[in-house]
């Protein structure tokens, strides 16, 4: 089993939702976060800042801006890894900074806490 989290977009978790549980993968859990990357500096607003226009400097800000993502984590059994890595990829790459990111953990194991069960057959796709 598998723990696959995903940083997105906010206005991509709709289709992501949709086309994971397209896919089998029904359960997640997702939560609003704020984040950056290395990220690229807007030249237009740094040179505004550098030229003393108070608005540039203010969008600019003193460091790096954090930016409002979604974080999604599903859980999988090792033989839908691949295909949920593809699906987020497929939904989310537009080719610009800010896709997002995905970390793939191992997890040790999954109990259904109502019956007990344990394991694979706790998951989606098991």
């Amino acid at each position: 089993m598998k723990e696959v989290m995903a940083v997105i977009r906010m206005n991509m978790m709709g289709k992501t939702k949709d086309a994971l549980a397209e896919a089998g993968v029904v359960s997640m859990h997702a939560v609003a976060c704020l984040g950056r990357g290395k990220g690229l500096v807007n030249l237009a607003l740094l040179e505004g800042a550098e030229k003393g226009y108070e608005e540039a400097a203010t969008q600019l800000g003193l460091g790096g801006k954090l930016i409002p993502k979604r974080m999604i984590s599903i859980i999988v059994p090792d033989k839908m890894v691949k295909k949920a890595i593809e699906i987020l990829i497929k939904v989310n790459k537009t080719g610009k900074s800010g896709d997002g990111k995905i970390f793939v953990m191992p997890v040790t194991d999954s109990i259904r806490i109502r019956t007990g069960e344990t394991g694979q057959v706790t998951l989606d796709g098991a």
